[in-house]
Order: C-alpha cells, then structure tokens, then sequence
C-alpha cells in the first residue's frame, strides 16, 4: 500500500474510534481541539489525493453543499409497525396470547421506545452502504448523504467478524438540547415551531443539504439486526453484538422472564424517562428468541412476537392568571395564557399557547379557570381543558379577544377563512418593525453580525426606524451608547 494512502487511512481509522468513543460511549479521549486538527490534516490528504476518496471517511460527516433528489429504495425486510397499547391489561393478553401460541418457555426483551424517525441501515463487508427511511413500509427515501453525518451511526465497523451484508433498524432523534435551540432560531426567524423532537428529526432527514443535516446535530440509537445467519439466535444477543460493532444501543434494555418483571421496568422508566436527553414515548416487549419469533410471525401489519406501549401524556391543573398577547414581525397577533407555575414533564410551566381567538372561544375561557395543561408532543404546554366544577362565584371575567394591537393601538383584522388576527400597522408597530430588521440580518438573509437586543437598543435610542436605517449609522453615534467603544486596531 502507498505510504500516503497508508497514512490516510490511519488517520481515518484512529478518527472513526475517537467519534465512536465520544459519541456512542460518551467517553472522550481527545480535546475537541485535538480532533479537529487531524481532521484538518485528514481533509487536506484526501483533497492532495482525490484518488484515495472513501464515502465513509470521518470527514464525510459534515456533509455537502450538492443537493440530490431522494430515490425511492424498496426494503429487503419490510418495516412494519407495532401494535400499541396504553394499557397494562393488554400487556397481559399479550403475555398470554403468546404464552399460549408458544406453549414453551420463553423470555422478554423490554426497551425504551424512542420517540424518532425510523431508519434502515445497509452494511456490506463492516462499511455502511446504504440508509433508507421507513416511507410506506415497502419503500422508503434513500437519505445515505445525510445520514453519514450522524456521528453515532458507524460509517465503518468495529472490531471484526462482521457478516458480509446485513441490515441495523435503528431510530433517528434530535436531542432536547438541540431541539431547544433549533425552536429558538425559527422563533426569531418567525417560521412554524416544530412540535416535537420526532417532527424535527423526521424534517431533518429530508433536507437536501447534507451540511445543513450535519449542523442539526441528530443522534441515533439502534434496536434490531436482520440478515442471514446472524451471530446468536437471540434479539438480546444480537444487540450486544451491535454494540461490540460499534452501534449505540440503549443501556435501558432487560431481559424479563415474567409478566412483573416488565410492569416494573414500564414503571420505573415512565419516571427516569425525563432525565434522557432524548424523547421516548413508551417500552417496546420483544420476545427474545429469533427461532421463537419466527414461529409466532406476523399479522398483516405488524409482528405477533412484540407490542408497544405508550406513556400516558402527562398533564397538571393550575390557574388561569391572565392573557396577553404577543406581536410578531408579520403582525400576527398572539394569545397567550400565564398561568400559576406548575411542574409538567420535568420542567416549570409558567405559560402556554391559546393559539388565536376560536381556540379561547371553544374552551370557554375565564380569568381564574383551573385548567389543565398537557405538553403537545411532550415540549409544547396547551390548555387541553377547564375543570369547571372549581368555579366558584369570585371567576374572574370570561377571555375575549382583544380588538386593538397590545402595542400601537391600531384595530385587529381578521381575514376571512384565517384563524389569526393581525395588526394592519406595519409600518408603525414596534414590534413588526423591529421584527423586520431582525429578519433582514439573518444568516438566511443579509447575515449581518448584530443581535436583537442591540436592535431593541438602536430603535429605542431612535437611530434605525427600519432596515436601511443599519447603512446610515456613524460611528459618533454608536460611541454614545452604554457598553460601546471604538476598537482600535495596531498594525
């Protein structure tokens, strides 16, 4: 082998442990800096020698400016769903529907159900060759670009005795964190929030930028091998092998042997769920052994060897304070309810969204109303109902939408067969102004370097009334605001 190609791939061997080791063990060991640096070095080897190219190389994990239609790809093994239930009794008849079908011992598999955007994933000789999305259950998009940029899916396998060709089922997730982050910029932009991590995953993989993908910062976990002569007869098996090849699986799987045993693990991770750092929306029961799943087989849909269950959403009762409402760059007009703080899902709800004025109509809404509040899709609080048996004689007034804009005064419109009302004073309404200047200097847009709250400032000190206002600003000016200076540069 050239010494080049030699180096290259010794670099690219020793990167693929680092990602695996911060990524899939959460066990770094290199500073960022480090990495980086030879990643560097990598990149400029592969650029000098294009003749060495390799898809699964760690500096394809940034992925590509080249946009690619997806092609349809039909699966090997068909993706089916499971059967879901959000009950223990059905559970049982599960139990002992298999129980009886079997007639022989058997064992559970119990683990986290992930609350993403299901995948498949094609290895051939320890390299990963292909990932295809669940689509219709027969077919699904190729989205093998984007997904090489998810940092805990192997491009290249560990260790060795990896099966020719096999597949890996796996879900793809967006962290909360990320999640979080990504709300807040579409808040600034004013684009539609994602309701959920799933939504966002799932709106993720089908960009067609692969290196908008990699900014994203997906994650993934994997929870099923299928191929010919798999290395052991059991799914627990399977599993471990996978993570000896290099595959994140969830520490949160247990083998039960009884029907108790699985009440308890769905007991205790309905609570320890919160603390993930990803969504999880139930526990999916396999029955273990593979030869077992065979003979107990499929319904047209989905397996008869394994069952979902899903968590209850969780929901909380608090008081009703008060109303106001927001304006955004497009005059939208806003309700929202702030309520008496209460504990939901692991964090401090303080307010929700009432969505537009038929929402507050339909709930009959009062100031003091005991309401109960249920996070959409687990992260967005709503007011899902009113207890109306709590009212007493001191309720406050019923919540009527209000008919001038909160901030300039002007009368609301409300176009016809539109649920939103909006503020018709675009040119006069701060925050529809300022909403606008925000915009224009977006990345997206202008990709201007300058903050809202440096906006908020400049407005309120009369120094831009719009967007075109940022080209006139003088130095003289900006030197008079608290906490700015002339930066002087020596050469």
């Amino acid at each position: 082998m050239d010494s080049v190609q030699q180096g290259i791939e010794s670099l690219r061997k020793e990167l693929n442990q680092h990602n695996y080791n911060y990524y899939v063990l959460s066990q770094p060991t290199i500073s960022d800096l480090e990495f980086d640096e030879k990643l560097r070095i990598l990149q400029a080897l592969e650029d000098q020698h294009p003749e060495f190219f390799d898809p699964n190389s760690p500096t394809q994990r940034v992925g590509n400016d080249i946009n690619k239609e997806f092609k349809q790809i039909y699966h090997k093994y068909p993706m089916l769903s499971l059967s879901n239930t959000y009950s223990e009794g059905e559970i049982a008849d599960f139990y002992d529907r298999v129980k009886k079908s079997l007639n022989e011992e058997f064992e559970l598999v119990c683990e986290l159900k992930y609350d993403g955007s299901s995948i498949s994933l094609i290895y051939e000789n320890g390299k990963l060759t292909q990932a295809v999305t669940r689509g219709d259950g027969e077919k699904g998009d190729d989205v093998t670009l984007n997904v090489r940029t998810i940092c805990s899916i192997p491009l290249v396998l560990q260790g060795d005795n990896h099966l020719s060709q096999f597949e890996v089922r796996g879900e793809i997730m967006m962290p909360w964190t990320v999640f979080d982050e990504l709300n807040k910029e579409r808040e600034r932009q004013e684009e539609p929030l994602f309701a959920n991590p799933r939504n966002a995953a799932a709106g993720t993989l089908k960009l067609l930028n692969s290196k908008e993908v990699a900014k994203r910062k997906l994650d993934a976990y994997c929870y099923y091998m299928l191929g010919e002569n798999l290395p052991t007869d059991t799914h627990f098996g399977n599993l471990q092998t996978m993570k000896s090849w290099g595959f994140k699986i969830s520490d949160a799987t247990k083998k039960c042997q009884t029907l108790q045993e699985v009440f308890d693990f769905i007991s205790y991770w309905d609570v320890e769920r919160k603390k993930l750092p990803v969504a999880t929306d139930g526990i999916v029961i396999k029955v273990n052994s593979l030869k077992q799943q065979r003979n107990l087989g499929y319904t047209a849909k989905s397996p008869r060897w394994a069952i979902a269950y899903k968590f209850q959403p969780e929901k909380a009762i608090t008081r009703l304070n008060s109303v106001s409402y927001q304006v955004g760059r497009t005059g939208a007009v806003t309700p929202v309810a702030n309520l008496e703080p209460v504990l939901l899902s692991g964090t401090t709800v303080k307010r929700a969204s009432l969505y537009n004025a038929d929402a507050i109509n339909n709930l009959d809404l009062h100031i003091g109303d005991m309401v109960y509040v249920e996070k959409g899709g687990e992260i967005i609080p709503k007011i899902v109902s009113i207890n109306k048996e709590a009212r007493t004689a001191q309720l406050g007034k019923k919540v009527e939408f209000i008919e001038k804009c909160p901030e300039c005064g002007a009368t609301l419109i409300r176009e016809d067969g539109e649920a939103a009302h909006y503020c018709p004073n675009e040119d006069g309404c701060p925050p529809q102004i300022k909403g606008k200047i925000e915009h224009f200097v977006t990345r997206k847009a202008m990709d201007i370097t300058i903050g809202s709250e440096t906006i908020e400032l400049l407005y309120n000190k009369k120094l831009i009334k719009n967007s075109a206002d940022l080209y006139s600003l003088k130095v003289d000016e900006m030197e008079l605001l608290e906490r700015w200076e002339r930066k002087v540069r020596i050469i």
